[in-house]
């Protein structure tokens, strides 16, 4: 946990010093204990969320499972990941076992409230679940992207939202050229469900996605003001940042979230991989972003393991970060899916992880609407490693050409 305090206290004080912007959307507290010893530092702020602290326990070393099917993985009381796999559950016609199963059961679950930002949709499942809940009196609300959403559902295979808004689901979109890439819901203020998947059958049923579900209404408190921001129409980096106050501590395992345009994502993102020890890997659909590029190779250079998978597609061309890792000699491949790797991971010292919709780039960094997940956790972390493992033996390394080297 060590290794992430440092970065994570140092944003926090950052982002403590930012001004505070007169049309903030307040969203109520909740009801914490009046005596809560305070983890980490007090953050500088006029309204902190102060969380309580678990007792200090020993987690035992986690053995990865031996299992030919291990998708979808693991559970725990408050935490669970699932990632899809293409290469064997990829009928959109089958729900069993999918992830749109596991999302149509937490819809089915919600009492109160089911609030959505996410990028894009196209299963009729799914919109048939929310209305569903919305009938039995459910407050389901969605913030989607112009372009890839509302614009885009009158196309054939299209039309879900249509079907939420006839309804009596209200959708509203970004009204912008950067995207609401966001891919987050959350359920009865309590549940956060997050990660790389976009609620389509390309994103279920395709492409190499993960979700990571956080049961924590501390968490959910944190995307729930992310969300009131959305509809409220507050996009882009002149949004309020709220950095000092978006991170928990669930037994034991800290928790940073990032919000893109606003937190100055891929900047904390470097000042921990600044930190890394001993291992990173990386799972990236997008990045084209140098300056986290060279921190990892420097970091290779200073003795770190460093290997990642980038998407074929795209990859070879001049904005992608291939070619300066290929050219630092830093071990990096193609995936092999025939679709896309769409995940965006980064996994440091068998123990951080990093996912949600952020793609490693400047237009994700400074534009759009995005979300990441920062936590500490070796189980978690294991199998996050145990999916990177199996696509980097899908992957091809780059041929030999590909790219000239000065």
């Amino acid at each position: 946990m060590k290794k992430l305090l440092l970065p994570l206290i140092f944003a926090i004080i950052l982002a403590s010093c930012l001004p505070v912007d007169s049309t903030q959307v307040v969203v109520p507290l909740p009801a914490l204990p009046s005596e809560t010893p305070l983890p980490f530092i007090v953050p500088v702020t006029d309204t902190p969320i102060i969380l309580p602290q678990e007792p200090p326990t020993e987690t035992p070393a986690f053995i990865i499972p031996v299992t030919e099917t291990p998708i979808p993985v693991s559970s725990a009381k408050w935490w669970e990941v699932y990632f899809t796999d293409p290469q064997t559950v990829n009928n959109p016609d089958v729900l069993a076992g999918s992830i749109e199963e596991k999302l149509i059961g937490f819809i089915n679950s919600a009492q109160t409230s089911i609030h959505i930002a996410s990028f894009e949709f196209n299963l009729t499942p799914v919109a048939e679940a929310l209305i569903a809940a919305k009938n039995r009196g459910v407050d389901v609300k969605w913030v989607t992207d112009d372009e890839n959403g509302l614009d885009y559902d009158i196309q054939p295979g299209r039309g879900q939202f249509a079907l939420l808004q006839a309804a009596g689901i209200e959708v509203k979109d970004d009204n912008r050229s950067a995207l609401m890439h966001n891919k987050f819901w959350i359920f009865d203020q309590e549940i956060t469900w997050t990660g790389s998947t976009n609620v389509t059958v390309n994103g279920i049923f395709k492409q190499n996605n993960n979700v990571l579900v956080i049961r924590s209404p501390e968490i959910a408190f944190i995307y729930e003001r992310e969300f009131q921001e959305l509809w409220s129409g507050q996009f882009g980096p002149r949004a309020p940042s709220t950095m000092s106050n978006q991170w928990a501590i669930l037994d034991g395992t800290p928790i940073q979230i990032l919000f893109s345009a606003e937190d100055n994502a891929v900047g904390n993102l470097i000042a921990i991989i600044n930190d890394a020890k001993s291992s990173i890997r990386f799972l990236a659909f997008s990045f084209t972003d140098y300056p986290l590029a060279q921190a990892m190779i420097d970091r290779s250079k200073a003795g770190v393991d460093v290997k990642g998978v980038f998407e074929t597609f795209g990859s070879n061309g001049t904005r992608s970060e291939l070619r300066t890792f290929w050219c630092a000699n830093v071990p990096a491949r193609q995936d092999g899916n025939g679709s896309f790797l769409h995940d965006k991971v980064i996994v440091i010292d068998n123990s951080i992880v990093v996912t949600g919709s952020l793609n490693f780039s400047s237009s994700a960094d400074e534009e759009n609407e995005e979300n990441v997940v920062i936590l500490d956790n070796p189980e978690i972390a294991a199998l996050y490693l145990q999916e990177f493992d199996k696509l980097w033996s899908q992957a091809h390394d780059v041929e030999t050409g590909t790219f000239a080297c000065e």
